[in-house]
């Protein structure tokens, strides 16, 4: 028996069939006025996403070329920047900073807890010579969203400038950069834009830009006042990925035709109702409650589970890919991406494969338990009631 392949990693993300046959067009002059136009709409609808009147580059990267861009913009050798980290992604915008020479103040929480404001205020008193604070959004290796607006709040109460990886949260978890105060926010086109990989979105405000032009890193592909010099012409600095931008501007549309409160209210009910199926098949859920990801779900596996056999077996049998865990936790959890083009079908077929895997490997019975808490999640079933 064959299955439609169903790739539940947290990035890339499958691609919509739309956003498939926008690929297919011709390829056209990237200094011409049909790439210029395709860029200003990008950018448009990019900033509505973003919820910014700040300027909002895009640049040919993935996702943490975009960060690497911050730091090179925002800090000069010997600086010393704060970075709240509580998991993979946070340690590697801690360790992109102390490349470019910083003196990276390491604010740390144990993996699955998120960072705690009231920790990150003391943080900053302690260290007044800090400008520059690394917060990481939503930490796709233990499936984990930051309360970013608190942390926001905090730094900015305390005059620093305020950066976020919103790699794999803006456009499928609600973010609002202005009103947050939010100065350089980052996000990546392979998550929930649903294009792939290929270009980075990078909103940049006036208090980011009046730091840009003191700080003294080496910078010339990242360079931001390059890319915005270049976008005010319609163009980027240096040949951009093309076919991504087709890609971009259909998922925007896609995105927007759903309504991006839809678009959030989605991607939350799907992952209650993974959570809920995984619970169902003995996964103890990593992430502390109340700080779970909307687009990942990260678990504990039962007693005597190989994560490398139930990935492999999912994969080959049933054309399940899943994610396994990152660094410490290599080995020890799984992973299940529910963001972008993502449906209740998905998390059905996805916890379904997992049950008949499970006992394939003398885990547990397949006895329909998963998809039946699937179902009730997604029905609003409580759990007390199932």
């Amino acid at each position: 028996m064959t299955f439609q392949s169903q790739l539940r990693i947290p990035g890339p993300t499958p691609l919509p069939e739309r956003v498939l046959r926008s690929m297919q067009r011709p390829m056209i002059d990237h200094r011409g006025p049909e790439f210029a136009a395709i860029l200003a709409e990008i950018t448009a609808g990019a900033r509505r996403v973003f919820k910014t009147k700040n300027d909002l580059l895009l640049l040919t990267s993935s996702g943490t070329g975009g960060l690497e861009s911050a730091v090179a913009n925002l800090v000069s050798p010997g600086d010393q920047v704060v970075a709240a980290l509580c998991g993979n992604f946070g340690e590697r915008f801690a360790a992109l900073a102390a490349a470019y020479g910083a003196d990276v103040v390491r604010l740390e929480f144990e993996w699955g807890q998120p960072v705690d404001p009231d920790d990150l205020r003391i943080i900053l008193e302690r260290h007044p010579n800090a400008r520059i604070v690394l917060l990481t959004h939503n930490e796709t290796s233990t499936g984990l969203t930051n309360p970013l607006r608190e942390l926001a709040r905090v730094a900015r109460d305390a005059e620093r400038l305020v950066v976020v990886d919103g790699v794999s949260s803006i456009s499928s978890i609600d973010i609002e950069a202005d009103a947050w105060g939010i100065d350089v926010a980052v996000s990546g086109s392979q998550k929930g834009w649903m294009a792939p990989p290929g270009l980075a979105l990078v909103s940049v405000s006036e208090r980011a830009w009046a730091q840009q032009a003191k700080a003294r890193s080496p910078r010339f592909y990242f360079d931001w006042k390059e890319a915005r010099t270049w976008a005010e012409k319609g163009m980027t600095p240096f040949t951009p990925a093309v076919p991504v931008a087709f890609a971009l501007q259909e998922g925007l549309h896609m995105l927007e035709e759903e309504g991006l409160g839809n678009v959030y209210e989605r991607h939350a009910r799907l992952a209650r109702a993974t959570q809920a199926g995984l619970k169902a098949l003995g996964f103890e859920l990593f992430a502390q409650d109340g700080y779970r990801s909307n687009t990942v779900t990260s678990a504990l596996p039962p007693g005597g589970l190989d994560v490398a056999a139930l990935r492999k077996l999912l994969d080959t049998r049933y054309g399940v890919v899943i994610a396994g865990g990152q660094g410490k936790m290599t080995g020890k959890m799984v992973r299940v991406g529910h963001l972008g083009a993502v449906a209740e079908g998905d998390v059905v077929q996805v916890i379904w494969a997992i049950e008949q895997a499970l006992e394939e490997l003398d885990i547990a019975p397949a006895d329909g338990r998963g998809v039946a808490a699937v179902t009730a999640s997604v029905q609003g079933i409580p759990a007390a009631a199932r």
